[in-house]
């Protein structure tokens, strides 16, 4: 009898949750799509690679739609037992709240280890691939990805280059181009190039390309003054750099739980507690569902998911002020995150004790 309970009340969760992840990625992942689609179309982002940056960033967004996917399944699922009055007719048959935990275990306990794994591995591999990605595709950028007629930036120094014509081997016809050269106190000398045609021109350098103009004329100088120099060529070669490839320090959300913990600073104290606290959270939302699903049987099914969805942002704008006051030293690192954590679960705890009753035995 208690292993076919079990395995129905694991179904119903189980179910109730995959339906519920599911709806929350499909949802966040449209929204993800359609801005890839936007980068895609200004040249920003290689159309080959857009798949694989909306996969990495499904990784990123898992570490959060799971716990509350997990959160809102139990609730519901526990709620149509208690609506239908199935939850009370297994109570009445001594099945306690240890009845009710034991198959939410079988699938708690996987899902936090999962959840574990996209903290602390997966989500910070994607995000560094996502920078990669978007460094080579800034990297790969020439003068085909600029659209007639529009203005695009290009290069350093928020160089911006027009192009009548884009012909089909890269170059360009009837080209404008304006750069800051230099800045100072009236307000910095700018460039202003135009040419009947301009293309790009690789170098020595991997890391140095020219844009190569011809058949033009220059003027350089002071905007709001006369001081300005005008100077005709046949041809004018404009370097910039690309961006490197070489990783730079990472940024503490993309780097590695090892590196994190080897190195020093609050900063990367309060993102190990925050990869620490996505599966902690995980478990005690787990917990909290199950009282917190609690109705009467009169009331409506998903009474209480209102209750449920502004404890679980309470719950995480609070873990994101404490990382933010753990950054800033506002707060001492050993206390951390973990304050919330254990208020949450004494929160719980509470709440499950005064559903059984235990208070009334303690004060017998």
């Amino acid at each position: 009898m208690r292993r076919i309970l079990d395995r129905y009340i694991f179904r119903e969760i189980a179910s109730t949750w995959l339906g519920v992840t599911l709806v929350l990625l499909l949802i966040l992942l449209t929204n993800q799509f359609a801005r890839i689609l936007g980068e895609v179309a200004k040249g920003q982002l290689p159309k080959e690679a857009a798949m694989d940056v909306i996969v990495l960033s499904a990784a990123q967004y898992l570490t959060i739609i799971v716990p509350i996917g997990l959160f809102l399944s139990v609730m519901m699922a526990l709620g149509r037992l208690y609506k239908d009055s199935e939850l009370p007719a297994m109570m009445a048959c001594r099945v306690g709240p240890a009845g009710i935990y034991r198959p939410l275990l079988w699938l708690l306990v996987p899902i936090a280890g999962g959840v574990a794994w996209l903290s602390m591995d997966l989500g910070p591999r994607a995000l560094q691939e996502v920078d990669r990605i978007g460094t080579a595709a800034r990297r790969e950028a020439d003068l085909t990805s600029i659209e007639p007629g529009r203005f695009t930036e290009v290069g350093p120094n928020d160089a911006v280059v027009y192009g009548e014509r884009v012909l089909p081997d890269g170059s360009m016809e009837n080209v404008f181009l304006h750069r800051r050269v230099s800045d100072d106190d009236t307000g910095g000398v700018v460039e202003v190039v135009v040419a009947k045609r301009g293309e790009q021109v690789d170098s020595d350098d991997p890391d140095v390309r020219f844009l190569v103009l011809r058949d033009g004329r220059r003027y350089e100088g002071v905007p709001g003054t006369s001081q300005f120099r005008v100077v005709e060529f046949a041809e004018h070669g404009i370097p910039y750099r690309l961006p490197s490839l070489d990783p730079e320090d990472p940024k503490p959300r993309a780097m590695t739980f090892l590196n994190l913990a080897e190195a020093d600073g609050v900063e990367y104290v309060a993102e190990m507690q925050w990869r620490i606290s996505v599966p902690l959270a995980t478990i005690i939302l787990g917990i909290l569902a199950v009282p917190l699903s609690k109705t009467e049987p009169r009331a409506g099914r998903y009474g209480r998911l209102a209750i449920g969805l502004l404890v679980f942002i309470i719950y995480m704008n609070m873990l994101s002020a404490a990382k933010s006051w753990t950054e800033q030293g506002s707060i001492s690192p050993l206390l951390g995150l973990w304050w919330v954590h254990g208020a949450l679960l004494f929160f719980a705890l509470v709440l499950l004790g005064v559903q059984n009753s235990v208070h009334k035995r303690i004060l017998r």
